[in-house]
């Protein structure tokens, strides 16, 4: 196989971003494809025995085994890192791998790590249990508080875990000076940029060390496959990450990463009519509910940090009542167009209520520690005209008393 028309890496990373989203790591074989091949195999074979005897010892270039290399996952991977701005990228199975992976191939027992209090359910979870089995200690911290992620540097401290905005509460974390603050102590900060891909924010410009995704959510954007993906330094990637992954296997099927690429194809389209409908309907339901947090409304306490980091304020907001869980229920119970789901990224609308699925497992004394009340809810907003969604909305408002 060969790289589209010949072109090397150096002239691909000259490439503008939409260009990369489109032609990005694409390889032809003899065919001239046009689209991506999909290779499904699980194994290679070779001319003779010396041909895998040097690549195993990395000696020469060459698929060994799909647990380690895929001409379709090294694809994606190649587009993801260019789009990225990154020297390298791998993928895995789902985000929740990716995030487990990014974390746990630099840790040993006794380090520290620093995260963000609030957080994705699983990503907490990682934090407040599975961490500390292994003996690595962990604080959580109000990821707001720039002074916040000094103070509780110790001299065992080694990552700094957040994502931005978080999940579901949409706090913005200062990415220039919390991560000048880890370069500072030597720490790797690893960012989960999943809201946002990098058509929106790229947390490596701005000082991040390792940016992990679900590419489940924007990159694929159709509910269709999980996928997750690490991009860093060439160094972090094939001397740090590679090994615990080579090892202990989390790898993304090659059919998961053709789907992945098709969505990237379209991603900053999606993303950008994504946030464009979310910005109008979250300023609608404003107008009804106590509180919306959304970082491109200047309500929003974050809004001038968010505006100044991220591109665009991206597809996916919350909101509180004041009811509690049974208004929040009654609420998504009188949605007609607009689906109950705890997925986001999607090309539909989707709406969840976090306390009672993606944050359920946490608990609710973490739960009132993180920001995620009874009444708050999450909007993933799609493609579909926002005066639907918005009459869908307006029906379901008065049918919860608001």
């Amino acid at each position: 196989m060969k790289r589209t028309t010949g072109m090397d890496r150096a002239t691909t990373r000259n490439w503008r971003p939409a260009t990369r989203a489109v032609r990005g790591g694409t390889w032809r074989s003899e065919q001239g494809e046009t689209s991506e091949a999909l290779f499904l195999t699980s194994g290679y074979s070779y001319d003779d025995a010396q041909t895998p005897a040097a690549r195993f010892a990395g000696e020469a270039d060459g698929m060994t085994y799909s647990r380690l290399q895929n001409p379709t996952v090294a694809m994606l991977e190649e587009r993801i890192a260019l789009m990225e701005g990154a020297e390298a990228c791998r993928t895995q199975a789902s985000g929740m791998a990716a995030m487990t992976a990014a974390l746990l191939c630099q840790l040993s027992n006794g380090d520290h790590v620093v995260a963000a209090r609030a957080a994705f359910g699983s990503c907490r979870w990682l934090v407040d249990s599975l961490l500390p089995r292994f003996g690595i200690e962990t604080t959580t911290i109000d990821s707001t508080d720039n002074d916040a992620w000094e103070q509780a540097v110790r001299p065992n401290t080694k990552v700094f875990f957040f994502e931005t905005p978080a999940n579901p509460t949409l706090d913005i974390v200062d990415l220039r000076t919390v991560c000048a603050i880890a370069r500072a102590h030597g720490i790797i900060s690893v960012v989960d940029n999943a809201f946002c891909t990098p058509v929106m924010q790229r947390p490596l410009e701005l000082g991040a060390d390792v940016v992990a995704y679900s590419a489940t959510k924007l990159m694929e954007g159709q509910g269709r496959v999980l996928a997750g993906a690490i991009c860093g330094s060439e160094q972090f990637i094939n001397e740090v990450l590679l090994p615990f992954q080579r090892n202990t296997g989390p790898n993304l099927s090659p059919f998961s990463a053709w789907i992945v690429m098709k969505g990237l194809e379209t991603l900053e389209l999606r993303a950008r009519r994504q946030s464009e409908n979310a910005l109008k309907v979250a300023a609608f339901i404003e107008a009804r509910v106590p509180q919306v947090l959304h970082p491109g409304l200047a309500s929003h306490p974050q809004h001038a940090l968010a505006m100044s980091q991220m591109e665009m304020p991206g597809c996916i907001f919350s909101f509180v009542l004041e009811g509690g869980r049974e208004q929040a229920h009654a609420l998504l119970n009188g949605l007609d167009l607009i689906d109950i789901s705890n997925n986001i990224g999607d090309a539909r609308s989707l709406m969840c209520h976090p306390a009672s699925t993606t944050h359920h497992s946490v608990g609710a004394e973490t739960r009132r520690e993180m920001g995620v009340s009874e009444g708050m809810i999450r909007f993933n907003v799609g493609l579909e005209d926002p005066e639907d969604l918005m009459e869908d909305l307006d029906r379901a408002l008065q049918g919860a008393g608001l």
